[in-house]
């Protein structure tokens, strides 16, 4: 997920990359930063805030002209000619590198009594809680590591907006597969077959009993127009 830095020296702008490596000689000092010459044509900027000092005021305090000085490359502008450099070692891993699942390695540098803090080559170190240390109940965080250890776990949830990363330890459990039972169809009882056959025949009754009023009503309606077929016949005559 990162980008190897490397020591070798570019020849131009456009052999620059972020978080590469590069060594420099101090040129001049302003009030805002130094400008270093890396070799490529164009003098870096080394601001002020990337001196890897808190509230530095005077950059004299930290470079001076004529230092050869090693630097990592920030943002490179190739069109403008522009190159922005860093004190401070960037991190193997921007926020956007650190996804939720993926594996990473890291060593202890603080432990305290709620979890482990493992730097993983992230901006600030993640944090293991000591209920993700491990599987089975951990009473103490020392039980798992100690400070100087490595240790491997997988990225549970990264907040970049309050700059945290929780870890865990744990055994990824694979999900269940969920096997459907297939039913038999249960064998009726005596009772059960004598109900049945009780309701076929309440059935086969009903239907013989509409069968004859259909018949009956059919015999009414022939001789209905038997009558009325006479009675033509003898106004006719």
């Amino acid at each position: 997920m990162s980008e190897e830095t490397t020591t070798s020296a570019p020849k131009s702008v456009a052999e620059l990359s972020p978080k590469m490596e590069v060594k420099g000689t101090v040129k001049r000092l302003e009030l805002y930063g130094a400008f270093v010459d890396i070799g490529v044509g164009h003098d870096a900027l080394l601001h002020i805030s990337q001196l890897g000092k808190a509230n530095v005021r005077n950059v004299g305090d930290v470079v001076k002209v004529g230092e050869e000085i090693t630097v990592y490359v920030l943002k490179v502008d190739a069109d403008a000619g522009r190159v922005q450099l860093s004190l401070v070692k960037p991190p193997d891993f921007t926020w956007d590198d650190l996804k939720e699942g993926e594996t990473v390695s890291g060593k202890v540098v603080r432990m305290e009594n709620f979890g482990l803090f493992v730097d993983i080559g992230a901006e600030r170190p993640a944090m293991i809680h000591v209920s993700e240390l491990s599987d089975n109940f951990v009473n103490s965080p020392s039980d798992i590591a100690k400070v100087g250890d490595t240790v491997q776990a997988r990225i549970l949830r990264v907040n970049s907006k309050k700059r945290q990363i929780d870890l865990s330890m744990k055994t990824v459990q694979e999900p269940i597969p969920v096997i459907e039972e297939t039913q038999e169809e249960a064998v009726p009882t005596a009772m059960e077959l004598a109900l049945r056959g009780a309701m076929d025949d309440k059935k086969s009754g009903r239907s013989r009993q509409e069968n004859k009023e259909r018949e009956r009503r059919e015999k009414m309606t022939r001789e209905r127009d038997e009558i009325i077929a006479r009675t033509l016949r003898s106004h006719s005559q």
